[in-house]
């Protein structure tokens, strides 16, 4: 068994954007900038956006952190993106999620201009991906692929099962490794909680995505011998063993599920940094008006 170290991969790929954005600088152009919008103060937005912030130092950026409370009504929020969307200064940006109930989150992502979306989450985006078109990819999957390229992990005719259906990972986690291309050619099964012979089919997978948000949901009898497996669970649940009184959770049963893989992501440290780094890759491509000019 191989654990696929996230967190150092992410720091190497962190290293690489720095000494392009530096080459950049130094032949006159600027520095790309990423502004984030936070609304409230939930404990898990306010750790991810704070670790965004992070990388920026890390890669070179400008970043930008607009916050608001709870209370804030939904068009003022929708003419704050408005204003992202002219201000020429502003590479890309991001609207942290999720949002208060009384605001469409749908909305929100669809007044994003497209060309500024580094989240990947417009449709735009989305159809564009889907077709395999230049775009911004949504910055997990997008983080799950390039763990993937890193270990050299072959993906070309093996089954792969992914356990969720969301817009942000188990959609188009599905649609990147079905495509022409390394990695991708697998043949995908999606499972969710509608499935039927659910354990079946993840006893069948070369490559195991789990994306459900249950702790400890996959354990070692769902798992075959020599299986990938990529955990993208990140719950928050308590714990009197850390001073935050809360430890991160895999949708994967760690102990159980890790003497029968070929690789295995660890929560945390796993597919996390690698999210944040997809972002910052985004944002890059972003400053450099590589995709849309």
């Amino acid at each position: 068994m191989e654990l696929i170290d996230g967190k150092a991969i992410a720091e190497v790929v962190k290293q690489e954007i720095a000494a392009e954005v530096a080459g950049i600088v130094a032949r006159g152009g600027k520095h790309p900038h990423l502004a984030a919008i936070l609304v409230g103060h939930d404990g898990g937005s306010e750790t991810y956006v704070a670790a965004k912030v992070k990388a920026c130092e890390v890669c070179g950026f400008k970043s930008t952190l607009i916050r608001y409370e709870n209370d804030v009504t939904e068009e003022e929020l929708l003419d704050r993106v408005r204003q992202l969307n002219e201000d020429e200064d502003i590479d890309g940006f991001i609207v942290q999620l999720p949002l208060p109930r009384h605001i469409s989150e749908q909305k929100v992502i669809e007044t994003i201009d497209h060309r500024k979306d580094v989240d990947g989450f417009h449709p735009i985006n989305v159809g564009r991906m889907s077709i395999g078109l230049p775009c911004y990819v949504s910055a997990t999957p997008n983080g799950i692929l390039e763990l993937i390229k890193r270990y050299n992990i072959e993906t070309t005719g093996k089954k792969c099962v992914i356990l969720g259906r969301s817009n942000i990972v188990g959609k188009p986690m599905a649609m990147l490794m079905m495509q022409k291309a390394y990695p991708g050619d697998a043949t995908v099964t999606v499972c969710h909680s509608r499935s039927r012979d659910l354990i079946k089919e993840c006893r069948e997978a070369d490559i195991l995505i789990a994306a459900l948000g249950q702790p400890h949901f996959v354990k070692a009898d769902m798992v075959k011998e020599g299986a990938v497996v990529i955990d993208v669970g990140t719950t928050r649940v308590p714990s009197e063993k850390t001073r935050s009184g809360f430890k991160l959770t895999g949708d994967v049963l760690f102990e159980e599920v890790a003497p029968k893989c070929s690789y295995i992501t660890p929560v945390p440290g796993g597919v996390g940094p690698m999210t944040i780094v997809s972002l910052m890759k985004n944002t890059l491509l972003a400053g450099k008006k590589e995709i849309y000019t």
